[in-house]
């Protein structure tokens, strides 16, 4: 068992089902040696062997590896060894207590619970025959038993629920290392939008002004002197313009290297999602200009949600649209598919880590000081739409 909060309270419970076993053992060959009988050596050689099959036994079988046939077999010897070592000596009886928790545990609730009732009354039998018939000696074995079965009981819950904490803290890291990896992409994207900018509204429009006025120069007096000077620096000019260019195409995402969302999109449309079985209508002209890290963020929510169709919606068509109306921006992903209920959604959305998609694009769209709306309803597709104020990003 993975360790975890309740790993002492396992160790501690283990330890004393031991200390108990042994203990009892001992009782058992003290009494043989203290008040010997005809069968008192019998009865300590027997003793002697149930001890070391239990000590080996829960060495052998502690790995979780070791289970099935190995286990049952050594619990059905310390059994046969325990009812011969009742029959021989009354004292033995006691021993049943710490073998209620080995039925439990190895034998599960149901037949553990079988296997508790059978050697309770195999103990009261062999204290009525061997002392007699008498109410603590029906009541005693009954009265162990119950407790163990509830003690049992409670160790197998508290294993569960150690197991579903255990299973719940992975998730969440994973989850974290999801989100982190994801952040962190989304911040290189921003830089690396940002830089894209700055040289393209710096160094890219300051080298091509050069480059004109040079070319002006150039033009105005062809014999002038230097005439060769003027030359080699418009084409320096020139050459470090297409460098910067260069720079600006490397930065900015693959699919905009034609520096229009409208082209990225039905590019993907024609050759990613239609190999995965979608029709996808792209609906964006071509004359709408954007910041470029807002066509980054709009690519982006656009793959998400046609990633989300393809793997949930169930749908043969999609429509991607973009509208503008003065400073305000419409952006909607639409598809035929099946749909959902839009209220679990956002539960899913608020408690299960695997509705990472539709979290990121969430996130997304309030970096961008937008709002994200979600119409949906089962048997009738789904649209995603993003509203966002374009003053904010001019």
């Amino acid at each position: 068992m993975a360790h975890t909060a309740l790993t002492p309270v396992f160790v501690g419970l283990r330890t004393g089902l031991h200390v108990l076993f042994g203990a009892l053992t001992v009782l058992v060959i003290a009494r043989a040696i203290l008040a010997p009988t005809d069968t008192s050596i019998t009865v300590i050689v027997v003793a002697v062997i149930l001890g070391v099959t239990y000590a080996l036994g829960a060495a052998l079988t502690r790995p979780a590896r070791v289970r099935g046939v190995l286990r049952l077999g050594w619990l059905a010897a310390l059994t046969v060894e325990w009812v011969v070592l009742l029959w021989l000596s009354p004292d033995a009886a006691y021993l049943v207590f710490p073998l209620f928790f080995l039925y439990l545990h190895l034998l599960g609730r149901w037949w553990g619970a079988a296997a508790i009732l059978v050697s309770t009354i195999i103990a009261i039998c062999a204290l009525g025959i061997h002392s007699g018939w008498t109410v603590g000696g029906v009541v005693g074995p009954l009265v162990g038993a119950g407790v163990a079965l509830l003690i049992g009981l409670g160790y197998q819950a508290l294993a569960r629920e150690a197991e579903q904490r255990e299973t719940l803290v992975t998730e969440l890291l994973a989850t974290q290392g999801r989100l982190a990896a994801t952040e962190h992409e989304s911040g290189v994207l921003a830089e690396r939008a940002r830089l894209a900018r700055e040289i393209h509204d710096t160094l890219a429009q300051g080298l091509s002004s050069i480059q004109m006025l040079l070319h002006a120069a150039e033009r105005a007096d062809p014999g002038r002197p230097g005439i060769e000077h003027i030359r080699l620096a418009r084409e320096t000019a020139a050459a470090n313009l297409v460098e910067a260019r260069r720079f600006i195409r490397e930065l900015t995402p693959p699919q905009l290297d034609d520096q229009t969302l409208g082209g990225a999109l039905r590019r993907l449309a024609r050759t990613q999602w239609a190999a995965q079985g979608l029709d996808v209508q792209v609906r964006v002209s071509d004359t709408i200009t954007l910041p470029m890290h807002l066509q980054t963020a709009l690519l982006r929510i656009a793959q998400g949600a046609i990633a989300n169709v393809i793997q949930h919606a169930h749908a043969s068509t999609a429509t991607i649209t973009i509208a503008t109306d003065q400073d305000q921006l419409r952006f909607t992903v639409s598809d035929n598919g099946t749909g959902f209920d839009p209220h679990r959604a956002v539960r899913e959305l608020a408690e299960k880590s695997d509705s990472f998609g539709l979290r990121a694009t969430s996130e997304r769209v309030q970096q961008l000081g937008g709002t994200l709306t979600i119409d949906a309803a089962p048997g009738r597709g789904t649209t995603l739409a993003v509203d966002l104020q374009l003053t904010e990003h001019a």
